[in-house]
Parts: structure tokens; C-alpha cells; sequence
């Protein structure tokens, strides 16, 4: 515990990301093997702290069915965490506020591919996430 403590106030005093928890949730990332977005979204989750499996996986427009999300919330990769699903470039803050929280909802997205979006460009604090019902959830 108090190495935890140790590495992060070290952490916090250089600015970087907080470590993951051991044991907290691993993110299980679905995308194509030719995305590149995806794989920083992938690495941007990593340095935000989060336990990540990326899966390459052709076709996913099987797997959002079945998971759920509806055309209009689909972005180019879906990801599931803890029993919600996580729709395309979602910044690590309403994730991390989802898994705290834990809301009835099937889980978050940000539709398309916004380029103020993790992943994609700069945040510019005009991204909208959104519930995969559809309402809004954050805006980062």
C-alpha cells in the first residue's frame, strides 16, 4: 500500500497519468486491424491509467448488434468494461465517472469520428458523449 501511495504522489508531482489499480477492470477493445484512430485510442486508455486488450476483429457491425448500439451511435471501434459498452473515441473522464457512478444505461458513445476527439486530435472541451440511449452524458 504505501509503494501505491509512493508511486502516485511521484505521479502526480510529474504530471503523468495515474497507474492502473491492480485488479480494477480490464477494457476489452474491438476494432479493425487497419485503424489507425483506434489503435491511439487504444494507447491514449493505457496512458489514462486503464487496463486495455485490444482485438482485432474484421466486420463489426455484428458484434455492435449484438451488443446493442444502434446506427446512429457507431463510431470505428466498440469496446466493453465492467458490463457497459464503450462506442467509439470516449474520453477516459465519463468513463471513469460511468464505472464510479454506475447509471442505468447500456453504456457511452461518441458517434462518428469527431476530430476533438481522443484518438482522432486535441480536446477542444466541445465533445459530446453520450449515453448509447442517447442522451447526454459529458461534455469534455
Amino acid at each position: 500500500m504505501k509503494r501505491l501511495l509512493h508511486t502516485l504522489a511521484l505521479s502526480a508531482m510529474l504530471g503523468l497519468a495515474a497507474p492502473a489499480v491492480s485488479g480494477g477492470p480490464t477494457m476489452t477493445v474491438y476494432k479493425s486491424p487497419n485503424c489507425g484512430c483506434c489503435e491511439k485510442w487504444v494507447e491514449y486508455l493505457r496512458a489514462e491509467g486503464f487496463e486495455v486488450e485490444s482485438v482485432n476483429r474484421p466486420g463489426l457491425a455484428a458484434l455492435k448488434r449484438s451488443l446493442g448500439v444502434e446506427p446512429r451511435m457507431e463510431s470505428c471501434h466498440t469496446a466493453v468494461i465492467d458490463g457497459y459498452v464503450i462506442e467509439g473515441h470516449v474520453p477516459a473522464a465519463p468513463i471513469r465517472r460511468l464505472l464510479s457512478e454506475r447509471p442505468k444505461t447500456r453504456g457511452l458513445a461518441v458517434p462518428g469520428m469527431p476530430m476533438n476527439s481522443p484518438g482522432m486530435g486535441p480536446m477542444d472541451g466541445q465533445l459530446r458523449t453520450y449515453t448509447l440511449e442517447g442522451q447526454p452524458y459529458s461534455l469534455d
